[in-house]
């Protein structure tokens, strides 16, 4: 069997992307075993085959979906605004002179989101407005745009009011792109949670998980210079435990009668 690898959560550009995939390349040789580098289409699927050897997930669908089906190896901790340690944030976004000054100001306006089973786009988002929420309602309508750079458009161009953008996806646009980000401002951020883990594939044997997660937790001076250039200063080991707050962020929403972003 070949194993493949995928690290497609912050690929904004071609150089990002490169760099993420060297980084693969990297571990799975340090761990010694041959890796086929992919783009899936389909991360759920991806993320469940037998063939996965590393891949990325968010906290939201790890926690819903993957679960006892995965295993975690290590989650980055960026030098980005919004990330403190292996926790991270989501900068809630408006358009500049939009008349929105506070999350309060943007009731009855529409949301971009980028998928329903997003931390950073959706589940953040929800707990930030939930306690303004009147009948469990607080847009008009939320937009499901696929991507938090469409998301980031959206609001650019006014045909969404505000969205929530993961602080490192939002920190490599405006490395990146930074024209993208021209008309938008931060208005808070959103309350923390431990960042999107790498994990390992079902199939992958304890000891090989064990050698991918010591070359994260202690790089080489080649994987620490790939860390560098992606604005990662370390990986740290989370578990299971530390995810369950994705869930209590969905929990108090829920408890204060917002359980749908809507």
């Amino acid at each position: 069997m070949t194993w493949k690898i995928a690290l497609p959560m912050y690929n904004v550009s071609p150089r990002i992307e490169g760099a993420y995939e060297a980084l693969l390349l990297a571990l799975a040789g340090e761990a010694g075993v041959h890796a086929e580098l992919v783009r899936p289409h389909d991360l759920p699927s991806f993320w469940r085959s037998p063939e996965l050897l590393v891949s990325q997930t968010c906290g939201y669908p790890y926690m819903t979906q993957l679960r006892g089906e995965v295993a975690l190896l290590a989650t980055p901790c960026f030098d980005f605004n919004g990330c403190e340690g292996s926790d991270y944030r989501s900068a809630i976004v408006v358009r500049e002179g939009g008349g929105i000054r506070s999350l309060a100001e943007a009731r009855g306006r529409v949301a971009a989101v980028n998928e329903r089973h997003s931390h950073s786009g959706m589940n953040a988002l929800r707990h930030a407005v939930a306690p303004h929420t009147r009948d469990g309602r607080f847009f008009a309508s939320v937009k499901w745009s696929g991507s938090h750079a469409a998301s980031l458009r959206l609001v650019r161009e006014g045909a969404a009011a505000i969205a929530a953008i993961d602080s490192a996806t939002f920190g490599y646009i405006a490395l990146e792109q930074p024209d993208s980000l021209r008309g938008l401002s931060i208005l808070q951020y959103s309350a923390p949670s431990p960042g999107l883990p790498l994990i390992a594939g079902r199939a992958v044997p304890d000891e090989l998980a064990a050698q991918l997660r010591a070359a994260l937790l202690a790089p080489s001076p080649a994987v620490q210079q790939l860390l560098s250039a992606l604005h990662i200063d370390r990986f740290e080991h989370r578990i299971d435990a530390d995810y369950e707050r994705v869930l209590l962020l969905e929990a108090e929403a829920r408890a204060a009668g917002y359980p749908v972003l809507t």
